[in-house]
């Protein structure tokens, strides 16, 4: 899974209570004008539109909430809120993209559960989200399709910006515990999606090799191709290593069933490390090279 976390730093989620449309925000019978003017904005701000509910019973009536969420790679994340009953109520998303949001929120956590996207993502996302709501009632949204279907369950930590697959109710909630707690563990781990696949991937292998870290514990200072393979140049805050050297191999994947509802089969990149060099023989190589 390392290396596949769709790119993105801004998130509009809307909260929209009944069936979503295959394609979700896009498919929403809104009217022409609001949508063009929420589409435009997102396009011009680098935003992904969610489409959003609660897990579990939902009120049919009453306001409902919208968005706006924004990484900051200094970790002072941004959030802003709003609710809407009108379509034209939605053109506050618009002043909100526009805006500093306010730091200091807790994170939102996203289950992706768009079954008329791909059954697997209802089947496998909705026990997660009733397991994670039950300890963070406050957090936890389903959403429409976030990218990677054949990792279902997919969970989203916005605006951290953190992917996680392949969860279910048990594995949900412990690894989400962790992540609140500042550890990140990468097991579950798709990537960070302020970082390109290669980035993702050697991200994860230092958490696998040296253990869970926080989301901003670990800063990629460098991205090299040499030869067939690539060199991804790490630095990490203490008690982790400080300078750290990944090297990995890209490849094709043989062909294989990658949704529930693909036609056919098909094949994706994946990224193997093939080395993980730390501090101590960095000095060691470059006291030899002198």
């Amino acid at each position: 899974m390392a290396g596949t976390a769709s790119p993105g730093l801004v998130w509009v989620l809307i909260e929209h209570r009944g069936g979503w449309p295959p394609n979700g925000f896009d498919g929403l019978e809104l009217d022409a004008g609001t949508k063009a003017l929420l589409s435009s904005a997102a396009w011009t701000a680098g935003a992904r539109i969610l489409l959003v509910r609660r897990p579990g019973p939902r009120p049919r009536h009453g306001p409902k909430r919208w968005a706006v969420l924004r990484y900051e790679s200094s970790g002072a994340y941004q959030q802003l809120w709003g609710t809407w009953e009108r379509e034209e109520d939605l053109a506050g998303i618009v002043t909100a993209l526009a805006s500093p949001g306010d730091p200091g929120l807790p994170p939102v956590v996203l289950i992706c559960a768009h079954g008329r996207h791909d059954p697997c993502c209802a089947v496998r996302g909705r026990p997660v989200g009733r397991a994670l709501s039950e300890r963070w009632p406050e957090l936890v949204w389903e959403c429409s399709h976030v990218g990677g279907d054949r990792f279902a369950a997919n969970v989203v930590v916005a605006p951290d910006g953190v992917y996680y697959g392949g969860l279910d109710a048990g594995s949900s909630v412990a690894t989400i515990e962790a992540h609140l707690a500042g550890r990140i563990h990468a097991e579950y781990l798709r990537g960070y999606t302020d970082l390109s696949p290669l980035q993702q991937a050697a991200v994860a292998a230092l958490l696998e090799r040296f253990g869970p870290a926080g989301r901003h514990d670990y800063q990629v200072t460098e991205t090299i191709r040499e030869g067939g393979s690539w060199r991804i140049h790490i630095t990490g805050k203490p008690p982790h290593p400080a300078n750290i050297d990944v090297e990995l191999q890209v490849r094709r994947s043989a062909p294989y069933q990658l949704t529930c509802l693909a036609p056919s089969t098909g094949s994706v990149m994946v990224y193997e490390p093939t080395s993980i060099t730390s501090d101590e023989r960095l000095q060691r190589n470059s006291e030899s090279s002198d």
